[in-house]
């Protein structure tokens, strides 16, 4: 005969597949969801170290102001802005290398982030307080929005991947515009090109940067792996400062 299972067995069986289910960042997700959330908070947690570093060495090269007369103001300083720009390409290969080997990977990934940190702070030096507050509130009103809209998607069964396409190149050559960016953006300091090319330059690398955001968030609720953290963090990282740097060049044409 069929026997009733112990009180609240069942109960606790279906609560605890309930549970899971819920837990499930998106349909049919077959690893642990406990697993991938802790890689996720991992990965947010190395991304804010990252952003308060950056913010920190900005300051410094902001506030210091024979550092930015010295870039501006002389041919030598153009010369020593690209060779910093070289920096961070040098720094990039043994990151790809060695991204999967600790503590190597974490190293590499703090050398690099203050590579970029310097012509971040460069180009907010040229650039008024008002405009350098407005593009980070509008950033990190953007980069919070995508993510939680990417999160809420991906909940549903929505899949970006097909993003990637779209912007032309995966994650990964991300890194190299942000190089170009930068070089682009002291060029417009330099040689000013009229306040709409500004414009219609920061736009359009707002939208391109937000598209990226969204691509590099489905990628790290479904498709990096646990022992990749280091470049799943490298890809958002230069999303969020690109986003930063479009932004700068576009308010700071309409300022």
């Amino acid at each position: 005969m069929f026997q009733q299972p112990p009180f609240g067995k069942s109960g606790d069986i279906e609560a605890g597949n309930n549970n899971n289910n819920n837990n499930q960042l998106y349909p049919s997700m077959i690893e642990s969801p406990q697993l991938r959330w802790a890689f996720i908070r991992k990965i947010y947690l190395i991304l804010t170290v990252q952003l308060l570093l950056t913010i920190a060495v900005a300051s410094v090269v902001v506030f210091v102001k024979p550092i930015g007369h010295f870039f501006k103001s002389s041919g030598t300083g153009l010369a020593v802005y690209i060779c910093i720009l070289i920096v961070p390409f040098i720094i990039l290969c043994p990151l790809y290398a060695y991204r999967q080997k600790h503590p190597f990977n974490l190293l590499l990934l703090g050398l690099f982030t203050l590579s970029l940190a310097f012509p971040v702070g460069l180009s907010c030096a040229f650039t008024s307080g008002k405009v350098i507050l407005e593009a980070v509130i509008l950033t990190a009103a953007v980069v919070i929005g995508l993510t939680l809209y990417t999160f809420w998607a991906a909940k549903r069964g929505r899949n970006f991947i097909f993003l990637g396409p779209i912007l032309l190149v995966p994650s990964l050559c991300s890194s190299f515009l942000v190089l170009f960016r930068y070089l682009l953006v002291f060029c417009f300091i330099l040689f000013p090109l009229g306040k709409l090319s500004h414009a219609i330059y920061g736009g359009l690398g707002a939208i391109v940067f937000s598209g990226y955001i969204i691509y590099d968030t489905d990628n790290l609720i479904k498709r990096f792996n646990y022992d990749e953290y280091v470049w799943a963090t490298v890809s958002l990282y230069l999303d969020v400062i690109n986003l930063f740097l479009a932004l700068l060049t576009l308010f700071r044409a309409v300022d």
